[in-house]
C-alpha cells in the first residue's frame, strides 16, 4: 500500500532511540499517524515540528497498518509560530480537535481552513476570530452544527443575538427577550457575512458558546474533559487583550 500527499504536522512521539510517530492532518486522508525513521535525527526534527507543511509518502503492507512516513518540507511554519503563545495554544487546541474525528476519514475542507489559519495564527487579533469559528467547523463536521442563519422562532435574519441552548439555533433580540438569561449569546462578528471583527468580550460570547456545546455533545457522551490547551489558548488571549499590556516591540527593546 502507497500513497503521496500533503499534510500539515499536528504532532510527534518519540518511538525508540531513533524514529518517531508522525501525527498529521492530510488533504485527502484526513489525520493520520505514521512512523518516521531517524525522525529524531538533527536533519528530520526541524522538519517534523507542528505547524510545518510536508509532502508526505506513506508505505505499509496493509492498509490497517501504522506504516511509514516520509516527509520532506514544503512550508516551514513552526519557528514562526513558536515566538507566540497565542499561536502555539491555538495550533495545540486546533490538533486537540481534530482529534475528536475519526483517524483516516477525510476532511478537505477542514485541511484547507487549518492551512488558511496556520498563516495567520501568530496574529493575535486576529486568531481569536480564527479559532472560533474553526471550532464551529468542527461541531458542524461531528453532526452538531448551529444554525446561525435565521431565527428560529420568527424566521428573520436581522438583529440576531442569542443562540437557543436547546436547539443550536439562533434567536433574534427581539424574540428572545423574555428568556435572555436562559440564551447563550451570538456574538455579531460570528454572523455569515457581517464583516465585523471581534473585540475581547465577543470572544469571550464565541468561546462560552462553542464550549457549551463541545461540554454537552462530545465531551460529556465520550467522558472527555475539554483540552488543556484550549484553556492555555484562552488565557494567552486575554493576556494579549489586557488593559495596559506593553506591546511586544517595547518589551524586547527594539
Amino acid at each position: 500500500m502507497e500513497w503521496r500527499d500533503e499534510g500539515i504536522i499536528l504532532g510527534t512521539r518519540k518511538h525508540g532511540e531513533t524514529s518517531a510517530i508522525l501525527e498529521v492532518m492530510t488533504r485527502a486522508h484526513g489525520r493520520h499517524l505514521g512512523l518516521v525513521r531517524g525522525g529524531r535525527s538533527r536533519k528530520q526534527q526541524p522538519v517534523l515540528q507542528p505547524g510545518n507543511r510536508v509532502d508526505l509518502l506513506w508505505r505499509a503492507r496493509l492498509d490497517e497498518h501504522l506504516g511509514t512516513f516520509q516527509a520532506e518540507a514544503i512550508e516551514m511554519n513552526a519557528a514562526r509560530l513558536m515566538d507566540s503563545a497565542v499561536a502555539v495554544y491555538g495550533l495545540q487546541t486546533m490538533a486537540a480537535h481534530l482529534r475528536l474525528l475519526p483517524e483516516r476519514d477525510a476532511h478537505g475542507g477542514l485541511y484547507e481552513t487549518l492551512a488558511v489559519m496556520i498563516a495567520h495564527l501568530d496574529d493575535a487579533d486576529a486568531a481569536g476570530e480564527l479559532v472560533a469559528r474553526f471550532e464551529l467547523l468542527i461541531l458542524d463536521e461531528l453532526g452538531f452544527g448551529l444554525d446561525l442563519s435565521q431565527c428560529a422562532a420568527t424566521g428573520v435574519r436581522q438583529d440576531l443575538a442569542y443562540v437557543s441552548p436547546k436547539s443550536g439555533r439562533a434567536v433574534s433580540r427581539q424574540a428572545g427577550a423574555p428568556w435572555h438569561d436562559k440564551m447563550l449569546a451570538l456574538p455579531a462578528f460570528l454572523q455569515r457575512g457581517s464583516g465585523l471583527r471581534a473585540d475581547p468580550a465577543a470572544l469571550e460570547d464565541a468561546f462560552r458558546l462553542t464550549g457549551f456545546f463541545f461540554t454537552r455533545h462530545v465531551y460529556e457522551p465520550r467522558g472527555l474533559e475539554p483540552p488543556d490547551a484550549r484553556a492555555g489558548f484562552l488565557a494567552a488571549l486575554r493576556r494579549h487583550h489586557a488593559p495596559g499590556k506593553v506591546p511586544a516591540a517595547e518589551t524586547t527593546g527594539q
